[in-house]
């Protein structure tokens, strides 16, 4: 028996499955290892850094600042290397920038009581113009770390490949429904979303959560920025605008409902792939627009505040229920 707030991951898994069967139905190939892996490895920036954003939103906030730390981190990770500096080191640093822009961005929400839209925005704003100054041009890299790490694969049955950044957000992805379901971090995440006052009567540390939410969001943003200068072998200012919404698209399909309190880090990862499926049959087609990738993710997401909005008034109706038999029987 699925639980009503199990309700729409449930639903996120089964659109998902149907939607690949049409897929493969029409197009046999999509079914081979080799989409998998690509579906995977093409999707890696992304899915890395809709698991910050699913705890984010699990925590009643949000966090739109993370297209502009990952176009930051892959042209601060560009210009390094291309000064000479080795790629693991760039790594390194730019990793400890972002978790602190993060880290200082969950300060100001608590110490200031600002809310998290407002603080985030200017975040936004804040690291685009940072990437702005250190260059407005696309600055592609090359060194044998880089291609070492790209180099990476695991074959798979088929001749596919599952790459580096494919093991990468699968390996975000498991550790983040780890923390997030068996961890006392997880469980205070879930309590922020379920309010700040029960939270504060739970015995949530609600400034240290606050933070650490925060810095967790800006750490798995420059991952996701890390990701992309490798997929893409440069960095660039203007990449990844509007890479918040595709994030918060993901989290929503994916079942994590938006007020926060209540979702899954696993769901995130079958809506992405909801979003790469549609993608790649576009792409498999041929005579279709991008946009309807846009188009069918809109209406999943109505889909999924009705359906958000019929289990609230059914458990609305089955309260009322029990307790006009409970004054009944008394």
């Amino acid at each position: 028996m699925i639980r009503a707030r199990n309700l729409p991951f449930a639903a996120t898994v089964v659109i998902f499955l149907a939607a690949y069967a049409f897929c493969v139905a029409q197009f046999p190939n999509m079914l081979s290892t080799r989409v998998a892996g690509n579906l995977l490895t093409d999707n890696a920036f992304l899915g890395i850094a809709a698991v910050g954003m699913t705890f984010v939103i699990l925590s009643g906030g949000i966090d739109l600042s993370i297209g502009s730390v990952i176009a930051f981190t892959s042209v601060f990770v560009a210009v390094l290397v291309r000064a000479g500096v080795h790629p693991a080191a760039a790594f390194a640093l730019a990793l400890a920038v972002s978790t602190l822009f993060g880290a200082a961005m969950g300060l100001m929400i608590h110490g200031l009581s600002m809310p998290p839209f407002v603080v985030t925005l200017a975040g936004m704003f804040l690291a685009r113009g940072a990437a702005f100054l250190i260059s407005t041009e696309s600055v592609p890299i090359s060194h044998p770390f880089l291609d070492q790490l790209t180099g990476l694969y695991y074959l798979l049955p088929g001749k596919g490949r599952l790459t580096f950044l494919g093991l990468l957000m699968l390996g975000v992805f498991l550790l983040g429904s780890l923390v997030a379901g068996r961890t006392r971090f997880g469980a205070n995440v879930y309590a922020l979303g379920g309010g700040i006052q029960s939270a504060e009567l739970m015995g949530v540390p609600i400034r240290r959560t606050t933070i650490q939410l925060y810095a967790l969001s800006g750490f798995l943003a420059g991952l996701a920025g890390l990701a992309y200068t490798l997929y893409t072998s440069a960095g660039y200012s203007l990449a990844t605008v509007g890479v918040e919404l595709d994030a918060i698209a993901a989290v929503v399909v994916g079942g994590t409902l938006l007020t926060g309190g209540s979702g899954l880090v696993a769901g995130t990862f079958f809506g992405l792939m909801i979003q790469g499926l549609i993608q790649t049959y576009i792409v498999f087609d041929g005579t279709l627009s991008s946009w309807w990738t846009k188009i069918v993710v809109g209406l999943l997401l109505f889909l999924f505040i009705v359906l958000r909005r019929v289990i609230l008034l059914f458990h609305e109706r089955t309260g009322r229920s029990t307790d006009q038999r409970a004054f009944a029987g008394g």
